[in-house]
């Protein structure tokens, strides 16, 4: 045999090699029809993805950096840069700065933003590529649903649009939504604190299976008054190891186990946490 015929025989079975172990990775990441919901591992901030059994792709903020890029590669088919729709609940670094990333590198069809001011260098530079791109951008009010396929998220709060509004403290105009699949509950409050926990009691019923604690599980939000209303089994705390805040607080713990939250989900403690239903 020729050097040719072996040089030939030599890279066509590599070609086949590789065009296998494609077509399994291909199968592999094909939908398997379950509601996944995955609270990434992205430090010290929030970073929520969702993925429904019709293959719709959900992000809910992007935590402090381009980590969120790495958790996304692992939870998203290597092939797939499309994500369906995108919610910032607030400009503050922690949840916007990996967003913006997320932004100029995927395809996104749409975004849920509260378009309220806020003097971030980020946000403003989000905006601005938001006005540019082709893309659906709602803004925030309660009683909007946004439907995909068996899966509905329910804006809660705020009230009512709080476009160009100023905030004292941004983290009272944080986008609450209830996320729906059929009979489960997830409560998404991003960093509403007592304050804007005051309002959401307001809302008729709060009673979810899993709730995200706000905040990252400051003293200052995931009251008595709000657990007792939502009543969730599993709290889940998107803080970063060994962060700054010495978030989750010691008190914030204590009133879950005072009112018998037992299963309490933490990132800094295990990394990527993931449901399946």
């Amino acid at each position: 045999m020729s050097h040719f015929s072996k040089e030939f025989f030599k890279y066509s079975g590599l070609v086949i090699i590789i065009g296998f172990a494609m077509v399994f990775a291909f199968i592999f990441e094909l939908p398997d029809e379950k509601f996944h919901i995955n609270f990434l591992d992205i430090g010290q901030g929030d970073g929520i993805f969702i993925k429904t059994p019709e293959n719709y792709q959900i992000l809910i903020d992007g935590g402090p950096n381009d980590k969120v890029l790495e958790e996304l590669n692992k939870v998203m088919p290597f092939y797939d840069k499309s994500i369906d729709f995108i919610v910032l609940t607030h400009p503050h670094a922690d949840h916007i700065n990996g967003l913006l990333e997320v932004i100029k590198k995927y395809d996104v069809e749409s975004i849920l933003i509260t378009g309220v001011e806020y003097s971030n260098r980020n946000y403003q530079e989000m905006m601005s590529i938001l006005r540019e791109k082709d893309m659906n951008i709602y803004i925030a009010e309660k009683n909007q649903d946004f439907s995909f396929g068996s899966t509905i998220l329910d804006v809660i709060y705020p009230f009512k649009p709080l476009i160009s509004q100023d905030f004292e403290n941004v983290n009272n105009s944080s986008i609450g939504i209830m996320v729906g699949f059929k009979d489960k509950k997830i409560l998404l409050t991003g960093d509403l604190e007592i304050e804007g926990e005051t309002e959401l009691l307001r809302y008729k019923n709060l009673k979810a299976d899993i709730f995200k604690a706000g905040h990252h599980g400051s003293k200052t939000s995931s009251t008595p008054a709000l657990l007792e209303k939502v009543q969730p089994e599993i709290v889940v705390i998107q803080s970063g190891k060994g962060n700054k805040f010495n978030h989750p607080s010691k008190e914030t713990l204590e009133n879950f186990q005072q009112l018998g939250i037992t299963k309490v989900r933490r990132n800094d403690l295990e990394g990527r946490i993931e449901f399946v239903f």
